[in-house]
């Protein structure tokens, strides 16, 4: 592998850190376990085997083994972040574990030189993790869960 190579593969992991930090942002602001040092770790682990898959195969039917694998990897991952407390019946990590996985499509996207499409995911995904501090979507919420308690 020539040094170009590196230096470009090297730029995507600075991309995909970015990204990764930035949907983990809003994550870490409040508080939660899962934050820009995970969500960024996800999507630079998925990058990096994503552009070492890329370059080192031209057989794309092996790339999409690696990005399969991949989603499997943090699926895993997102399993263990999911709570369920079995007293209350209630789960928690549910968000964390999906947002986490989707951070993986990010830095797969990375890998992939789509950067576009990378940028507008993570863009997608802050929007969702910052949805229960918007006022009007909390109103909204509520509005619903009033309305669904009226009609038990």
């Amino acid at each position: 592998m020539d040094i170009n190579v590196e230096l470009i593969i090297v730029a995507k992991l600075i991309v995909s850190f970015l990204l990764g930090a930035f949907i983990g942002f809003d994550r870490e602001r409040h508080g939660r376990d899962a934050g820009i040092r995970t969500y960024a770790a996800v999507c630079i682990g998925a990058t990096l085997f994503t552009a070492i898959a890329n370059h080192l195969v031209s057989d794309v039917a092996a790339v999409s083994r690696v990005i399969a694998n991949i989603v499997t990897g943090v699926g895993f991952l997102g399993a263990g972040i999911i709570y369920r407390n079995s007293s209350a019946g209630t789960s928690h990590g549910l968000t964390t574990a999906a947002t986490v996985w989707c951070t993986a499509a990010v830095g797969v996207a990375v890998g992939l030189n789509m950067f576009i499409i990378a940028i507008v995911g993570a863009v997608a995904l802050y929007f969702l993790l910052s949805l229960h501090h918007q006022h009007w979507y909390v109103k909204w919420k509520q509005k619903m869960l009033h309305k669904h308690g009226e009609s038990n």
